[in-house]
Formats: C-alpha cells, structure tokens, sequence
C-alpha cells in the first residue's frame, strides 16, 4: 500500500443552509475541513495510506476534527495536540448568478503559531512514497511557511514525490508576499497544479486570453505557460484545472498537463453544482492516486477530472466517492440513473 503524506490546517466549516445568506440564517451546518485535509480523505477512500499532518488544540472541538478525519481512514498519528485554537470559516453558498462568499477567522490556529519542533518529519516521511501540500498553508503565518519548507526538505531527503496545489488565497497574502514565498518552495517540488489564477498570482505566468469569468479558455496559453514553468522550475508535470463559470450554479469542468514532451486536454464535463468547494484538491488526490497506481499523466487527469466533477454534487468539503464510480463515469454513464 502506498503511503502519501499532507501537511495543513483542517478547520471548523460553519455554512448557511439552503443557500441562506449570512444576514438571514439563524443556523450553521457543520462539517470539518481544509486543502490538504480534502486530499488525505480522498487517497483514504481510494485505498491508499494516507496521513494528515498537522496541529489542533487539545480540546473537544480538536478532537471532533481528528474523529472526523479518522471516520474516513486517515491516519492521524502526526497530529499534534496544542495551541490555542481550531481554524473556522464561514460558507455562504452561491446560486446562479450570485457568488458563494467565504469569511475566515483563523488567526493564531493551532497549526498558525506550531514549531518546527513540534515535528519529526524525518520519521514521518520515512517510508512515504509522496507528499503533497498547498499555498494556502505557507500563507497562513510565517511560521506555517517556515513548517511547509522543512518538511518539504525533510521530503527530498527521503526521496518523496511532491506534489503543489498553488491556491492563492488573496484574504491571507497579497501577490507578491505568495510569489516570493511559492517560487522559493518550488525547488522541491514535482507535480505543480493550479487554475490560470493560481499560476498569475502565484508564480507570474499568465495563459494568453483565458477569461473564465466569461468561460473563454486558450488552451494554446496554457501549453505557452506549462513550458516556462517547466523550464524554470524543472517540474515533472505541470497541470491546471480548467473551470468555466457560467454561474455558481454551473461549470464546465475540465483540465490539461503537460510532461515535458506533450500537452493534454482532458474531457469536458458540465456540472450542477451542489457544493464546490473542496473540488480541486478531489482533482488533485485522484491524479496522486492514478500515478502512484501507474497510470500514465493521461489517465490520470481523466481520472482526477471525473472525481472532481463527483465532488461538486456532494456536500461538504471531503470527496466521498470510490474508485469504482469514478471509473463508471469514466466509462461514459453520466445518466444519473438511480442505483437499484
């Protein structure tokens, strides 16, 4: 079995029900999670041995987080207990032409203020055959970059596969606190994955004439982009989701790689959306998945791309789906049809 490593802050999800607005709910649903969190759960789900890696305060909602993680098979051993805080954000979800809306309130989180001392990554990354963290991580505190970055030694060290979703967050750095931070961590990095925002803000690459606020794509920029990224950061592949948002309630959903030699362009799907968050890291953990069970770069974005699409008709921020149904959908059944 496989063992994949993420490192990150899970956190307390309070969302609107019924696509309430925030001013006229008088309850929040609750679910737990978080980028890197959304990933361990997946790889768990498709078999794979998967550990979070992260700090949560020694109180009952610390533990209702690690409950949550473990009821889908996620290996909590490296979670450390202490600090002051769990993480919280606040969802109001979006329909039709009106946008979902996040509220953080997150400061000084257990895993904001942790020490690198709080860790023994050598040990943690013992064994491991991939590690895969984000940018919304280095971006939570400086001491949550400092973190990110020695694991990310402590990874090559061992001769681990990393993987970076780049999740530009604007409400926890600006462009150019993220460029500085991101391009230094890219010296370690493998698998680099992001949306055309991402990649801008990130990184500095910009895809040609790509509009997704008005759902134009140029796929020939993002071959033009992947090419310098390679070239400058000397990735094994370089892979963005595609999202045209023709409204909350509605996307096209599709992505594209390249391996250093050939660009790919996935199938495109056309989702209804129930809950869109958590939908690129389920894109992410099914391409680790697919290439840790050697698929080629191929395959596996079909295949991520399929479990992301699943990910947008369920609710909350975990991809509770099997390797089976994301292989019926890859199969063509996208009818829906009830299951009797």
């Amino acid at each position: 079995m496989k063992k994949v490593v993420t490192l990150g802050e899970i956190m307390l999800r309070l969302s609107t029900p019924r696509y309430e607005r925030f001013v006229q709910s008088d309850s929040f649903d609750v679910v737990y999670g978080g980028g890197e969190a959304n990933v361990a759960v997946s790889l768990a789900n498709y078999g794979m041995d998967s550990y979070f890696v992260s700090k949560l305060p020694k109180n009952d909602i610390g533990q209702a987080a690690i409950n949550h993680l473990r009821r889908f098979g996620v290996n909590i051993d490296y979670i450390v207990r202490g600090g002051e805080r769990i993480g919280i954000y606040y969802l109001e979800t979006g329909a039709s032409m009106r946008p979902s809306k996040v509220i953080y309130d997150r400061s000084h989180s257990s895993i904001s203020d942790a020490e690198v001392e709080d860790f023994d990554f050598d040990e943690i990354f013992k064994d491991a055959d991939w590690f895969h963290f984000s940018g919304i991580t280095p971006a939570i505190s400086k001491k949550a970059a400092l973190l990110t970055e020695e694991a990310l030694k402590a990874a090559k060290r061992n001769n681990v596969m990393v993987s970076v979703d780049l999740n530009y967050r604007k409400k926890l750095w600006s462009p150019e606190e993220a460029k500085k931070t991101m391009t230094r961590l890219m010296e370690y990095v493998d698998v680099c994955i992001g949306n055309e925002e991402d990649a801008e803000l990130t990184l500095g690459f910009k895809p040609g004439k790509t509009d997704v606020t008005s759902g134009e794509l140029e796929l020939e920029g993002y071959k033009s982009i992947f090419k310098q990224m390679m070239d400058k950061f000397n990735f094994k592949y370089v892979i963005s989701s595609l999202r045209e948002s023709y409204s909350a309630s509605d996307n096209g959903w599709s992505a594209c790689a390249y391996d250093g030699k050939e660009f790919y362009h996935s199938r495109k799907y056309n989702i209804r959306i129930v809950d869109r968050v958590g939908g690129g890291d389920s894109f992410a953990s099914g391409f680790i998945y697919s290439i840790l069970n050697n698929k080629d770069f191929k395959e596996a974005l079909e295949f991520g791309v399929a479990a992301s699409a699943l990910k947008h008709t369920i609710h909350g921020d975990f991809n509770m789906v099997t390797v089976e149904e994301v292989e019926k959908l890859l199969s063509g059944d996208a009818s829906g049809r009830v299951q009797r």
